[in-house]
């Protein structure tokens, strides 16, 4: 993915889109070479989010996590190892019951605590 592009947010449209007064935040788009983009959101102002607790698990209410297409994931996962980066999964794992259309894929998290799914399968062949 590359940056496609940023902004720096806030005022009043800001502040009704995001319902948060006070809002001011940097926004940084990412985009493949096909398919939709991913918009980071950093919030410059308030300074109030809470962090996503430590413990939190795939079955917790709050859980989220962004899934990413990849036509090799186990390349994604030997970057991450080299990178030290937190893998969630054992690494690459072959799903034997694709039933959602994924064949393989791992899971790993962000340096904020974002999970990510990279992987292979069905939805990745589906055109935007």
């Amino acid at each position: 993915m590359r940056v496609s592009g940023s902004s720096d947010n806030y005022g009043t449209e800001q502040e009704h889109l995001n319902n948060v007064f006070g809002a001011h935040l940097r926004i940084t788009a990412l985009r493949a070479a096909h398919g939709p983009g991913i918009e980071f959101l950093e919030y410059l102002a308030p300074r109030t989010g809470r962090p996503l607790p430590v413990d939190t698990q795939p079955d917790d209410l709050w859980y989220w996590q962004v899934n990413l297409c990849s036509a090799a994931p186990a390349a994604f996962e030997s970057a991450l190892r080299d990178s030290h980066a937190p893998l969630l999964s054992a690494g690459t794992v072959e799903l034997v019951d694709a039933q959602l259309g994924w064949r393989k894929g791992l899971l790993t998290r962000d340096p904020d605590g974002h999970v990510s799914l990279i992987g292979e399968g069905q939805p990745c062949t589906r055109t935007w």
